[in-house]
Order: C-alpha cells, then sequence, then structure tokens
C-alpha cells in the first residue's frame, strides 16, 4: 500500500527565531519513500541538514519575524502488515548487550529510573522474562493511564503520569520506557506518524504519534502502549532516549503556534483519493518547544 504523509505548521513569530526541525520521514524508511517529504518554509529561507547523536535527520533555519510556515507532502510505500509480534524474543542479560543499547538502559530527562524502580520491580519482577515482561509492562500502562487531549503537558515526566495516571500517548509511551529500563531492558523512545488504517470509525483528528522500542533477542521491537494492540502503516520520524530528543521543533525564542495540521492517509489505488486519518498527542505542546531541557 501507500500512504501519504504531511504536515502544515504555520508560527507567530514576534522576532527573528532560528529553528531545528525534526520532521522529516526517517532515513530506515528512505528505499520507501515514493514522493519525498521535503520541507518547505513560506517565506522561504535558507535550510541546513546534519544528522544528530542518534543519526535522525534534522533541518537548521533561521525563520523572520511574523507569521512563519512549515510544510510538507510525501508518499511512502508500506508493506502493510501489522506490527511484529515475537512472544519468544528474550531479554538478553546486560554483560551480552551491544554498547550502543546501553544508553537506552538509563534514566534521561522525562524517563526517571531511579524514582520508578521500586515500583517496577514490584510489579513486573515476576512477570515472565523477554517478551512477556514488555507486554506487562505495555498492558498495565494502557490499562493506568486515562487518554485525553486535555492532559497534555509538555514538561509531564514518566514519575509524573504514573501518579497522575492521565496524559497522552507519549505519557504511555515514556512511563513504558522508564519501566523497561528499570528491569534491565533496553527502550528508546520513537516519534512519526500512524493513521487509523485497519481500524473502524471514528477516526480522531490529525496529529503525530509516540511509541517506542524494546530491545529483545539481538534486535529493536516496536511496542505502543497508548494503543496496545499491532498496527498497520506506521511511519517513524525519529528515535531518541525519549521526547527531549525528538521534539518535531526547537524554536530559539518566543513564539506561538496559531495552526497545525497533520494527515496520514492510506492512498486508494482505484480512485487515487485518500481515507484514515490519524492522530498523537504532544505535537502542539512539543511544536513550540524552546531550548532542548
Amino acid at each position: 500500500m501507500k500512504i501519504r504523509v504531511g504536515y502544515e505548521l504555520i508560527y507567530d513569530l514576534p522576532q527573528v527565531t532560528p529553528m531545528i526541525v525534526m520532521l522529516g520521514i526517517h532515513y530506515s524508511r528512505a528505499s520507501d519513500v515514493v514522493v519525498p517529504d521535503h520541507l518547505i518554509t513560506n517565506p522561504a529561507v535558507p535550510i541546513s541538514t546534519y544528522r544528530d547523536g542518534f543519526g535522525n535527520w534534522c533541518s537548521r533555519l533561521v525563520a523572520p519575524a511574523g507569521q512563519f510556515r512549515l510544510s510538507a507532502d510525501g508518499t511512502v510505500r508500506d508493506s502493510g502488515v501489522p506490527d511484529v509480534v515475537a512472544p519468544s524474543a528474550p531479554q538478553q542479560p546486560i554483560e551480552e548487550l551491544p554498547a550502543e543499547t546501553i544508553v537506552f538502559l538509563l534514566g534521561s530527562r522525562y524517563c526517571e529510573t531511579d524514582r520508578l524502580s521500586e515500583a517496577a520491580w514490584s510489579l513486573f519482577g515476576n512477570a515472565p522474562s523477554g517478551w512477556g515482561r514488555v507486554q506487562a509492562i505495555c498492558d498495565f500502562v494502557h490499562n493506568h493511564i486515562q487518554f485525553g487531549y486535555e492532559y497534555a503537558r509538555a514538561t509531564k515526566t514518566a514519575w509524573e503520569a504514573y501518579n497522575e495516571r492521565r496524559g497522552v500517548c507519549r505519557d504511555y509511551a515514556h512511563l513504558a520506557v522508564a519501566f523497561c529500563r528499570c528491569m534491565n531492558i533496553p527502550a528508546r523512545y520513537c516519534t512519526g506518524y500512524l493513521g487509523d488504517i485497519g481500524m473502524p470509525p471514528p477516526y480522531g483528528p490529525m496529529d503525530f504519534a509516540g511509541w517506542f522500542e524494546a530491545y529483545l533477542g539481538g534486535r529493536w521491537y516496536t511496542f505502543d502502549p497508548r494503543n496496545n494492540m499491532p498496527r498497520i502503516g506506521r511511519v517513524l520520524i525519529a528515535r531518541g532516549r525519549d521526547a527531549a530528543d525528538v521534539p518535531i521543533t526547537h524554536t530559539f525564542g518566543p513564539n506561538t503556534l496559531v495552526s497545525f495540521k497533520v494527515r496520514t492517509d492510506e492512498v486508494k489505488r482505484s480512485t487515487g483519493g485518500c481515507t484514515s486519518s490519524c492522530m498523537n498527542c504532544m505535537a502542539r505542546s512539543l511544536a513550540s518547544h524552546c531550548r532542548p531541557i
């Protein structure tokens, strides 16, 4: 199948403002790109790119004062197969983990392993190791947190989500990531597009999505505690320790996000039209994220 993805973000900027934008389809999907999702700005400004410490592509620009628009419209080819489920995937001993996974065992800005360790071992210490333990974590988080966009807060941590029991999919992912790390399972935060392909209506409004990946049996597997079921058409944008590493924009100055639109549509073969939509949660609060915390 083919999936059309894209966005439009409009800012009001009271002054000239440097920005870092992380909104392009992840390089791991490069061979699937049918129509590139090139970043377009209005007014047009020079854009330079670099790859960050986690391998994500980032775009640097300086936005002029006034109204400033970021947009893209691309198409990606997808297998149409749901997320992989591998119940036999084992948990590896820490001493056998590849060095590059160790950073995803440690606490981070939004995933306080020190504060959640006691709760994690109490809740999941007797769960089956490997896939079964990660799934037990997802089941708990899915049932523990009440979803609602009104609960979104850019500063909310896993510890706060655990205690408040309310949040958006970024909070589900942060809490599950923190619990996995407490149980010595490497886990990394992911952001991207996730539509409602294969799901019955009604569909929510569109936004970006947050999920996570856990390292089991020598590879990374996708888990989604917010939806807690295999989904079709997940399109990765970026990965990191938590949302602090992968906000859609860093804006180095005051700004107001006045308009926000995201599309994730399956392209119908028969008519060339589109159907289905997607939405995640923290894009609005992170879209105007200022200096990295």
